[in-house]
């Protein structure tokens, strides 16, 4: 009878992990799916981390209980190491080899909100001691006061800078210590968000320098608030019944609109694809979204290959996720690519990484 109900459990807990790793592959590779027929479905890669954690607690339970039965949980692991390893990457950290130039991608929010500090600006002050070669800011919209910091103590550091506004939300800068030739919006419908390719001349080499503010989630301060009383469980189950249900509709139409948003970057890049690319910048998407998928199709994602963990860069009001990307053409070599979380005045941190040009065969 014991040895029975024993059989019992085991097959119940390894049916359960299997749906698990079930569902984990379907939710790691949810980005081919098209959010025009799937709105819901390719947000479903948020959940992704929770997924990791339930098969890591049966692992744990088979090699305590049923050691032989830690198999399914490692295979598990082995057929979703892609999307594993694009949500938490593991590299062996390497310093940059000279000659390797630092590039920093930062959504300032405004810097900062809107919020009036006394002083120097902490994200200025950020911005011009980060001793980086190339800048790319999204939301980069300053006050009065802001933009006369900005040109005691950024300008002096970067003598070639240019911008694109798309209205007052819509504003994203560029700094760099190498000329800016020129510059081209990319086309694609919004109502407040935009790309813009910069042409840079880096030691006598076009290197196309795309800055992308892609569409944002949708939801507003009261709808992030409601989700950080779900996450706190200080929400009664009907109300938050109907508050994630409102989450995920807003989620998922703004995936709809950014997928014809992240096609046209795409089509850029392949256009210019002869040419050097650097792709950075504030993607408000995953790394299994179908956005992240379809613009870096082609590309190397600098964090993917040399950061480490998770990257949050987005943190503020209870989501937690890296939407923040820096990219590049296979004539570069990342190096040591990190999200920046010494710096919290804007809801997202800053990324970084130093890249490499590779010697020419």
């Amino acid at each position: 009878m014991i040895e029975g109900l024993k059989r019992f459990t085991v097959q119940m807990v390894a049916g359960a992990n299997v749906a698990t790793i079930a569902l984990m592959l379907l939710v790691g590779y949810s980005g081919h799916l098209n959010p025009a027929g799937s709105p819901w479905l390719t947000n479903a890669g948020l959940t992704f981390p929770a997924f990791i954690l339930a098969n890591l607690g049966f692992l744990i339970f088979w090699l305590v209980c049923k050691p032989k039965y830690a198999l399914i949980a490692v295979a598990g692991f082995v057929v979703c190491y892609q999307p594993m390893r694009a949500y938490v990457p593991l590299n062996v950290p390497m310093s940059a080899p000279e000659g390797s130039i630092k590039v920093l991608s930062y959504n300032v929010w405004y810097y900062g909100g809107f919020e009036e500090t006394e002083g120097v600006n902490p994200i200025i002050r950020y911005i011009a001691d980060s001793e980086a070669d190339i800048v790319c800011l999204q939301e980069a919209w300053p006050s009065e006061r802001e933009q006369a910091q900005i040109d005691s103590l950024i300008h002096p550091r970067y003598p070639y800078r240019d911008s694109v506004r798309y209205n007052d939300s819509g504003v994203l800068a560029i700094y760099s210590r190498f000329p800016v030739k020129y510059k081209e919006k990319i086309d694609y419908t919004s109502k407040g968000n935009l790309s813009c390719a910069f042409t840079l001349d880096i030691e006598g080499e076009d290197v196309v320098v795309i800055n992308n503010h892609l569409e944002t989630t949708g939801l507003s301060m009261e709808d992030k608030a409601q989700f950080k009383e779900m996450v706190k469980g200080d929400m009664r189950r009907d109300s938050a019944r109907m508050a994630s249900r409102r989450l995920i509709d807003k989620l998922g139409e703004a995936s709809r609109i950014r997928a014809p948003q992240a096609r046209a970057v795409a089509r850029y890049i392949r256009k210019h694809a002869y040419q050097s690319i650097i792709c950075v910048g504030d993607f408000n998407d995953g790394p299994l979204s179908y956005a992240h998928r379809i613009v870096s199709d082609g590309l190397t994602d600098c964090y993917i290959a040399s950061g480490n963990g998770p990257g949050i860069s987005y943190h503020h009001s209870g989501f937690y996720v890296r939407i923040d990307n820096i990219l590049c053409s296979d004539d570069w070599t990342p190096y040591g690519c990190k999200v920046d979380r010494q710096i919290k005045q804007s809801d997202h941190y800053p990324i970084y990484c130093w890249l490499k040009k590779r010697s020419k065969p």
